[in-house]
């Protein structure tokens, strides 16, 4: 496409939205106005061309008695501030001067605006019944048409006839406010625009407001000179607003613009559906033309009619829609509740998931995880579009373009796969995204004329003045990088998809949590009693040793030699079953003392651990240590002085079947705001298939007659991280030794 250079462009887009057209300040000449004040009805304001009796000052009961009485009707019936009204026709002035009006009015404020239009028809009454027919006619036939195309043409076929224009254009603006010609009737004078599309700068936006506000727009003559409104204020020191005169001047550059089209009279009436600007119906003549206000009245209510039957239309076919993706929407949800995520629910299913919302391809990201199904973009292209997400500043549930590389260039490359993004956030605390993809549809667009404004030097040097362009003339654009547009009926479908995950995992959290406080209380049950017993059985162990020793050195000359082994074994039994009491003690008071946490080097605590743990080595053994710097911790110190005991002498004891014991001690970069550590040894190692059972209470992964102990060393290790924040796992392969590693979170004095 042809750009302008980026000064152009500016004045462009700039120059045209801030004119002021609602306040123009003059009339067209083929009707005046006044503006009275609605209190007293004396002339606040009247336009350069009424009748001298009607000037400023001067009480319109004076002048015009007939006008005064129907401004009273008007004012007492509640006169509306929006919207002009037609009163009636009246005839003023005498002889050759007698001129039949009709009037029009509106409140402005506090000032009521009567408007006469100069009119053949002094009765006002034959134009109205000669259309009642059409109008019946064209109500019947609306409901006939099959399509919106041919809603379409019978609104512009029918305004045609009532009007007499020499062409009618149905004009429909798409969501960045171009316009298509979607229906056209005429009658050969003017050239075709079907089908042609026109630049949102045609029409600005403050000329779209106007049209929303003011349904009917008419200019008979282009060739007008504007007839100026005296005095150029109203009493409060403001210009007139104009924004409901039937009569309002127009742009310079629209009538330029019309000049250029090669028409000299137009008319429009708005489409609103729904309170929004829908489209327009566009008239034009190839020579001025007036159309009488009843006619033009005709026209709003066939457009009005037409609007009504177009919502009804599109509601109809979106109703269609919505009833079919409901049950696919249905399934899905029948098919996330049956399982434990509500993603495999989704993934196990891809052609409902493709169907909610006619995608081709589709994803679910989180964080971590990114799974894909259809035709969808590769996961590192798919990846960097969820941080993209993420990283946008406003919370969106739901984004919506057919457009994607407009707003993220990156997609260009997946334009094939991803011009089109439909996406749905299922978390707001942890981003987590259900994306779904529509390819590239490259299509050609005519455009009647180039789109792109030129700004050129106003005469004789003065300042720029925007100038519309003069060519209409078929002018093609290859429109890539936009898929089909999303319906309301599929957004919606993705909002409910949406409600229904959330529904879900809330139901599933609801589970959890009562599961959660069901096993705390379980937990703390069980401590108790844990506590309870092993307080308890302390004392007869230690009696039972006690005793034992007794018998075995008071009696031992009266012991056999298989006495004195029952009362070793005896002996070793219930020193054993004291420190597992003692064990089962520690872990039950794990969870019931509240943690004392400070700041501490770690390569001390480490150090005073070893001096202890070697004190119980053989002394024939060869134990290598290699502790590399751990930095400073933010910890329990009596609590990771276990943790710590507890690694070091699981990694001395399985060992020891080594000729050179090498046992390493260190620290790992962080990772996502936690330190980790590991405590590695060269010893037996352990099946990576039992990893699971490897820190559960009273599991033992070797025969205690190979190792000692009483398996809940590696218990109170996870419990203790566990309770300061971190993590706990081990990684092994038998015969090569085992590394055990635990996390914990870094603080910023602590490194």
């Amino acid at each position: 496409m042809n750009r302008a250079s980026d000064t152009t462009q500016h004045i462009d887009l700039t120059a045209c939205d801030r004119e002021p057209i609602h306040i123009v300040g003059s009339v067209q000449p083929h009707g005046f106005l006044l503006a009275l004040d609605a209190r007293t009805l004396v002339v606040a304001q009247a336009s350069a061309n009424a009748p001298v009796a009607a000037s400023a000052g001067a009480a319109l009961e004076n002048a015009f008695p007939e006008l005064a009485a129907l401004a009273r009707r008007y004012l007492d019936a509640g006169g509306e501030l929006d919207g002009a009204q037609y009163l009636r026709t009246v005839t003023l002035g005498s002889g050759a001067t007698r001129q039949a009006y009709e009037i029009a009015a509106h409140r402005v404020d506090d000032l009521l605006v009567l408007e006469l239009e100069e009119t053949d028809d002094a009765s006002g009454e034959a134009g109205f019944d000669a259309l009642n027919p059409r109008l019946r006619a064209f109500v019947q036939r609306l409901h006939t048409a099959p399509s919106v195309e041919d809603l379409c043409q019978l609104l512009a076929a029918d305004i045609r006839h009532i009007t007499g224009f020499d062409r009618a254009l149905v004009y429909r603006f798409d969501r960045d406010w171009h316009g298509t010609v979607l229906a056209e009737d005429g009658n050969g004078v003017l050239p075709s625009y079907l089908d042609l599309r026109f630049p949102a700068s045609d029409i600005p936006a403050q000329a779209r407001e106007l049209y929303r506000r003011n349904r009917l727009r008419i200019i008979p003559d282009a060739g007008y000179a504007p007839v100026p409104i005296r005095p150029a204020t109203t009493p409060s020191g403001k210009p007139l607003d104009l924004s409901q005169s039937v009569l309002r001047s127009v742009s310079p550059v629209h009538v330029e613009y019309m000049r250029n089209m090669g028409t000299m009279a137009s008319m429009s009436v708005s489409i609103l559906v729904d309170g929004a600007l829908w489209g327009l119906v566009s008239c034009h003549n190839g020579l001025p033309k007036r159309v009488p206000l009843q006619a033009r009245n005709a026209c709003d209510f066939l457009t009005q009619v037409f609007a009504l039957q177009l919502s009804a239309k599109v509601r109809g076919e979106q109703a269609e829609q919505r009833l079919a993706l409901s049950a696919v929407q249905a399934r899905l949800l029948g098919f996330m509740a049956e399982e434990d995520s509500f993603v495999d629910g989704l993934f196990n299913h891809p052609n409902d998931v493709l169907a909610l919302v006619n995608a081709s391809g589709a994803a679910v990201v989180t964080a971590d995880r990114c799974r894909l199904l259809g035709s969808a973009p590769p996961e590192r292209e798919v990846r960097a579009l969820y941080e993209w997400l993420s990283a946008r500043g406003e919370a969106e549930d739901v984004f919506v373009t057919e457009a994607l590389a407009e707003e993220f260039p990156r997609a260009q490359g997946i334009a094939d796969r991803a011009s089109g993004l439909l996406a749905i956030s299922v978390s707001k605390r942890y981003a987590s995204y259900i994306l779904w993809f529509r390819p590239e549809v490259v299509r050609t667009v005519k455009w009647g004329g180039n789109p792109v404004k030129a700004a050129r030097p106003g005469p004789e040097g003065g300042p720029d003045r925007l100038h519309p362009r003069k060519s209409f003339e078929t002018w093609k654009e290859t429109l890539k990088g936009r898929s089909l547009p999303w319906s309301l009926p599929e957004v919606e479908a993705a909002k409910d998809l949406r409600a229904s995950v959330l529904g879900i995992v809330l139901r599933r959290a609801e589970e959890l949590a009562a599961m959660s406080e069901e096993l705390q209380r379980s937990n703390k049950e069980l401590e108790a009693f844990s506590y309870s017993v092993s307080h308890d059985l302390r004392a007869p162990f230690r009696h039972i040793v006690g005793y034992a020793n007794l018998l075995k050195n008071r009696e031992s000359p009266n012991l056999t030699e298989k006495g004195r082994h029952y009362v070793d074994t005896i002996i070793e039994a219930a020193l054993s079953a004291g420190t597992l009491v003692d064990n089962l003690l520690t872990f039950s008071q794990m969870g019931r003392h509240a943690l004392n946490k400070v700041s501490g080097d770690l390569n001390a605590l480490v150090e005073e651990v070893r001096r202890r743990v070697i004190r119980d080595v053989a002394p024939d053994r060869t134990v290598r240590w290699e502790v590399g710097p751990l930095g400073r911790v933010y910890a329990d110190p009596a609590m990771l002085r276990l943790v710590i005991e507890n690694l070091l002498s699981n990694a001395v004891k399985y060992s020891r079947d080594e000729a050179a014991a090498v046992i390493e001690v260190g620290r790992l970069p962080p990772h996502d705001g936690e330190a980790v550590f590991f405590v590695r040894d060269n010893g037996v190692g352990f099946d990576m298939a039992y990893v699971d059972k490897l820190f559960g209470v009273f599991q033992r992964l070797h025969r205690v007659e190979e190792f000692e102990g009483t398996g809940i060393g590696l218990a109170n290790v996870r419990r203790i991280v566990e309770r300061h924040g971190g993590r706990t796992w081990a990684e092994s392969r038998l015969g090569e030794g085992a590394t055990f590693y635990f996390t914990l979170p870094v603080r910023e004095e602590a490194n």
